[in-house]
């Protein structure tokens, strides 16, 4: 069994910082000393031998640990123990060596020396590679602690208890942390790779929104600008006409609806500009309609009848905008490919919906066929953007009759009231 490697703050929140490992030490030999010749003083030899053993330790951890300052890298790609890094190998065994020999030494000296091994095992763990390499190491020193408590003691059975219940105590607690440095690892990357996650659906939700706020600003001018600019084309070469036949009268009439129809076209540019609705605030959607049929009827001279829009409920501005553009888009495509002489708008509502029908006596045409233009798809997506449903009967020769239905949604400031 190994740890996975995880260079995270997960692996690194079971690591004491370094005034933690040497409050540790201080406090590990604090009390070795304390119980050393508090609770029965050794001989100056077994005291000179004992203190040689804490000072090899010290010196151990020292220079084999607290000293080295590890490179920010990956561990083992076999894995390791929490927070150990693959140049540590090395120093994991110099500090085995050393710390066996301190505790033979220690334990020799006195039995207290024994609670030395609670700063041997925390060390050699935290410099381990692998967690095999972690319980060899632990065993060296269970024997060297059994060697010395023996020399010490003169008892095989003492030396054997004190050795190897350290020595099992010590494995167990270090394979139980390792498992929570490997869960906590699992947990890290799994963090990691959802935040990864997240990053990317917020890319891509922005450039979602762009690519619909573009498709949003191309249906807006190709519904309003483009056909208000061909209705000024058109309205133009009138005029022209005119003025070559000598009816200035009628040239300056045509003129006249040029320059109101060329103001439209400014108010509809400042509206797309200010992401306004572009019903107006003081305007029903039905004075709208009746604007727009008879703008059609001056640049076209084509009858047009608007039916409906006297008992309309009150609706939203979105629902405002969608039926008015269809209404635009259905008629200049009648005036650019029906070459009807009628056309007819009408709305009608119950309780769940609003429709908009517009009609021509015009040449029709082939819903299947393959089109290039871009007025039936728009308002087919601007149709089904609001929850609507969009549909075109059409034939060759028999007209057509195109239908827009929309959820009715009242305004939120009257249905509040």
């Amino acid at each position: 069994m190994t740890v996975p490697p995880a260079p995270g703050p997960s692996s690194r929140a079971l690591v004491p910082t370094r005034l933690g490992w040497d409050a540790a030490v201080i406090a590990v030999v604090g009390l070795t000393l304390a119980l050393a010749w508090l609770a029965d003083p050794p001989q100056p030899a077994g005291g000179l031998l004992l203190l040689a053993g804490i000072g090899l330790l010290v010196g151990a951890y020292l220079g084999f640990f607290r000293l080295w300052r590890p490179v920010p890298a990956a561990r083992a790609e076999a894995g390791g123990t929490a927070g150990a890094q693959p140049e540590s190998a090395p120093r994991m065994w110099g500090f085995v060596a050393a710390a066996a020999v301190a505790l033979t030494l220690a334990c020799a000296a006195s039995p207290d020396g024994a609670f030395l091994q609670a700063l041997a095992y925390p060390v050699l763990w935290t410099l381990a590679v692998r967690v095999r390499d972690a319980v060899i190491g632990c065993v060296v020193i269970g024997l060297a602690v059994c060697v010395g408590m023996l020399i010490s003691t003169g008892s095989l059975v003492a030396a054997s208890a004190s050795g190897l219940v350290s020595l099992g105590f010590a494995i167990a607690m270090g394979l139980w942390i390792s498992r929570i440095a490997e869960y906590g690892n699992e947990r890290a990357a799994l963090v990691d790779e959802l935040v990864a996650a997240q990053e990317t659906v917020r890319a891509l939700s922005a450039a979602q929104g762009a690519s619909a706020e573009r498709e949003r600003l191309a249906r807006d001018i190709h519904d309003t600008l483009a056909q208000t600019l061909a209705g000024l084309v058109l309205l133009s070469e009138r005029a022209a006409a005119q003025a070559r036949r000598g009816e200035p009268a009628d040239a300056a009439a045509t003129m006249d609806t040029v320059e109101r129809t060329a103001r439209e076209a400014l108010a509809e540019a400042r509206e797309i500009v200010a992401r306004t609705a572009a019903v107006p605030a003081d305007a029903t959607l039905g004075q709208a309609l009746q604007r727009l049929a008879e703008r059609f009827r001056v640049e076209t001279g084509l009858v047009v009848h608007i039916d409906g829009t006297e008992a309309l409920p009150t609706l939203d501005p979105e629902t405002q905008v969608v039926l008015l553009r269809c209404a635009q888009e259905a008629l200049a495509n009648v005036r650019k490919h029906a070459a009807a002489r009628r056309a007819r708008l009408e709305l009608s509502s119950d309780a769940a919906q609003i429709v908009l029908t517009v009609a021509d006596d015009g040449q029709g045409f082939d819903p299947a066929a393959s089109r290039h233009g871009f007025g039936l798809d728009g308002m087919r997506e601007r149709v089904a953007l609001s929850g609507g449903t969009f549909e075109v009967v059409a034939a060759p020769g028999e007209g057509t009759r195109l239908t827009v239905r929309l959820p009715l949604r009242e305004r939120a400031a009257e249905v509040d009231a």
